[in-house]
C-alpha cells in the first residue's frame, strides 16, 4: 500500500517539534570536526545594491531572474525560486543595502533537526540540501531561526530551496558565483581570516562601522558574517537570537524524554524507506509490463 505526502503528513504532524528535539543532539553536523569553516563576509558600507550577485545566483542554479526592483522600505525575500535577496533600509547614515540568504550556521539547526541528513553540514562550511536524502518533512523550515529553507509547493517534484553558497564550485576550488561576481563587498575566505578582516576594516575605519560583526556569535555563529555602518537592528536583523546553537538547547532532552518519543523517528524513517521502496517496485512492474 503506497503512502501520499498528505497521508504521511497527517501521521507525524503532531509529533513534529518533539522529534526535532530529539534528532538535534546526534545530528551528523561537521561543527564538531577539527576543520576550518569557510564562509562569506558581506560588507554593507561597501554594497550599492546593484543585485548582480542575484542574477548570477539565479542564472548559476537555474532559477527566474528576480523581476522586482529594491525599494527602500519593501521587504524582499528568499523564495523556493530565488535563493538569495537585498533590501534598501533606510537609517540615519543614508541607504543601506542588505544581502538575504542562507546563514550557513556552524551548527544549523536544520540539520539537527532533519531525520535523513538530508540538509547536511559540510566539512568546508556550506550548509547543503541533498535531494536523495530528503523524506519531505519540512522539519528545516520549522527548526531555523532565520527562516531561511523554502519548499517549492507548486513544483510536481518539489524540492528544498536555500542557497548552498555554491558548494559544487567550492570543492573545485572555486569562489562562490555571488562573490565572484561582485568583488567589492563579498568576500570569500576561511572564516577565521574573514572576521579578522572585519575586526580591522573596523579598526582602520574609525566611525565608519559599528563595532559589531552579525554573525560572528549569534546562534553560535554563521558562515555569513556581516559588517554594517548602522546598529544591526536598523538593517534588519533579528537581534535577539541567542549566541549558543539552537542544536545545543535540545542535548540534555534526551535523558528526560519518554522512550514512545525517541522511537518515534526510526518509525518514520522506515516508513520513508517503505514508500521508496514501494515506488522502486512499482517503476519495475511498470518495466515489465
Amino acid at each position: 500500500m503506497s503512502l501520499n505526502r498528505r497521508d504521511f503528513f497527517k501521521t507525524i504532524g503532531i509529533t513534529g517539534m518533539t522529534i526535532i528535539g530529539v534528532n538535534a543532539s546526534g545530528s551528523n553536523s561537521s561543527a564538531d570536526e577539527k576543520t576550518e569553516f569557510h564562509g562569506i563576509l558581506f560588507d554593507s558600507f561597501a554594497c550599492v545594491g546593484c543585485q548582480s550577485c542575484e542574477l548570477a545566483c539565479a542564472e548559476t542554479h537555474g532559477l527566474p531572474a528576480p523581476e522586482d526592483e529594491i525599494k527602500s522600505g519593501v521587504l524582499r525575500k528568499t523564495s523556493e525560486k530565488q535563493r538569495c535577496a537585498v533590501n534598501s533600509y533606510s537609517t540615519p547614515q543614508g541607504d543601506i543595502f542588505v544581502r538575504n540568504q542562507c546563514m550557513h550556521c556552524n551548527e544549523p539547526a536544520c540539520a539537527a533537526a532533519c531525520l535523513t541528513q538530508a540538509m547536511y553540514k559540510t566539512k568546508e562550511g556550506p550548509v547543503i540540501w541533498r535531494e536523495n536524502k530528503c523524506m519531505g518533512c519540512r522539519y528545516c523550515m520549522i527548526s531555523c531561526p532565520f527562516d531561511v529553507p523554502k519548499f517549492d509547493y507548486s513544483s510536481t517534484n518539489p524540492k528544498i530551496q536555500k542557497c548552498d553558497m555554491c558548494y559544487d564550485r567550492i570543492i573545485k576550488g572555486e569562489q562562490p558565483v555571488c562573490v565572484e561576481t561582485c568583488g567589492v563587498a563579498l568576500f570569500y575566505g576561511a572564516r577565521r581570516e574573514l572576521i579578522a578582516e572585519a575586526r580591522k576594516r573596523i579598526a582602520e575605519n574609525p566611525g565608519v562601522y559599528v563595532d559589531k560583526i552579525y554573525g560572528e556569535s549569534v546562534a553560535g555563529g554563521t558562515g555569513y558574517l556581516y559588517l554594517s555602518p548602522v546598529q544591526h537592528n536598523e538593517i534588519g536583523f533579528n537581534t535577539t537570537l541567542q549566541n549558543s546553537s539552537y542544536p545545543a538547547l535540545t542535548k540534555g532532552f534526551l535523558y528526560s524524554v519518554p522512550s514512545v518519543f525517541v522511537l518515534v523517528p526510526t518509525l518514520l524513517l522506515g516508513i520513508h524507506e517503505a514508500t521508496k521502496s514501494n515506488k522502486s517496485k512499482q517503476i519495475k512492474d511498470e518495466d515489465y509490463e
